[in-house]
Formats: C-alpha cells, structure tokens, sequence
C-alpha cells in the first residue's frame, strides 16, 4: 500500500531523513520505533505532503506523493494525527471532529455516517460533543485527535506518539482502540516510544536513529531482540 524508496528530507544544510526505504502492506499496523529527534516526525510530515522529500519516491498504491499537497493526499487516503493532538481548543468536541471531514464536505450524508461510527468507537465525545475541546483530558483530547483523524475516511492511518503524556491505564485503552481501527480495515503506520505496548499490537516494526532506519522485523522478532529491549523496552 505504502512504499518509500531512498528518501531523504533536508532542513537547508541539515538532513533530517536519510535513504529510508519501507513498507506498510494493505491491512497491516507498523511501527515505528525510535527516540525524540530520530525523525519519525519528519517521516510522517514527509509522506504528508506536509515537508518535501528531496531525494527518492513516495508512492501510495499508483499515486506518487512526492509533491503532492497536503489535502490531496489525504484526499487519497493517506491521513496523519500529529503529535501533540493539535487541537482547536475553543471549537467544541463535534466542530473540531468535523474538521476532519473537510475534504468530504460535500457528502452530508456520509459524514453524518463516519461520526456515528466514529462516536461508536470513542463513546464518551458523544456525551462532551458540545464542549470545548481544550476542556477534556488529555486521555479524551488524544480520543477527538483520533477521531477527526478518522473523520477524513483514512485507508492508511499514520498515528504520531498517541500515547505520549498519557496515564498508563489510559494508554492501554488507547492502544486497545489503535488495534481495533485495524482490525476493522484500516492499515496503519504508528510512530511510538512505548515500544512494549505498540509492539504487542502490530505485525512488523522498523527502528528508527539519527534519521535512518537501522532494524526491522516481525513483533516476535522485535520483542525479543536484544538491543530493542535494552534500547526501548528495558532488560
């Protein structure tokens, strides 16, 4: 579904992202592991549309990215949920989730569709979808971001450290949530730290450092090799 080919991304004289070359097959959850400042970011903002690969191909299915604007790429399928939520904290929970369906804006009746499923999925923004948004807790914050996300009938969703500032119980459910999304069709590419718990819900893992991509495998192969648990789960 998603295929990078040698890509590299600069900040002028700086290169944030050397020859990445990956995959993320049609109904697969990936991950993404590595620390603050490997350039999962980048990654992610790369395929987005949202920063210009300099070298290499971006490829979804038969479009090629590269160069593509943001909205056409989500247009495509190919939706991000950045890091931090980026939230519009004084639009209400259902304004802020209906951002999402921007690009779908003229079929009412399907959108009216997704936000059902989607208040299915996170039942609780049912009960606060008149409330603003910077209102909620993080736990429900990190829920609309998702949920607008979804909004945006993602084929591939590319997930940015949802877990990051959570409590520990809200993290399970978050990511208890990440794998039924998947289990109901869509593919996603997840960027995470919580390595332990991202990994008990996806089938393959590359590692990122310093820009590059420096290991991959399967979950089993990723749990227990040594270095990924020294470096991100713990001995």
């Amino acid at each position: 579904m998603l295929q990078l080919e040698n890509v590299d991304v600069c900040y002028g004289s700086f290169k944030a992202l050397t020859d990445i070359s990956m995959t993320v097959d049609t109904g697969e959850l990936v991950v993404l592991l590595g620390a603050n400042g490997a350039g999962k970011t980048t990654l992610f903002n790369a395929i987005s549309g949202l920063v210009k690969a300099t070298a290499g191909d971006i490829r979804f299915e038969d479009k090629h990215l590269n160069g593509m604007k943001a909205s056409a790429v989500v247009s495509a399928g190919v939706v991000q949920c950045a890091e931090g939520r980026k939230l519009f904290p004084q639009m209400s929970v259902q304004q802020n989730l209906m951002m999402g369906a921007y690009v779908h804006r003229r079929d009412r009746e399907g959108n009216k569709k997704r936000l059902n499923e989607v208040l299915e999925l996170f039942p609780i923004l049912e009960d606060k979808a008149n409330q603003p948004a910077g209102s909620l807790s993080g736990g429900q914050q990190q829920m609309v971001a998702i949920g607008r996300a979804m909004m945006s009938r993602p084929r591939l969703l590319m997930l940015d450290e949802p877990s990051l500032g959570l409590a520990p119980l809200v993290v399970r459910q978050m990511f208890e949530t990440i794998r039924q999304i998947n289990s109901l069709g869509t593919t996603v590419l997840l960027a995470e730290q919580n390595a332990f718990a991202a990994l008990k819900i996806a089938d393959r893992a590359y590692v990122m450092e310093n820009g590059r991509l420096v290991m991959e495998g399967d979950r089993e192969a990723m749990l227990g090799n040594e270095e990924v648990r020294k470096a991100y789960i713990g001995a």
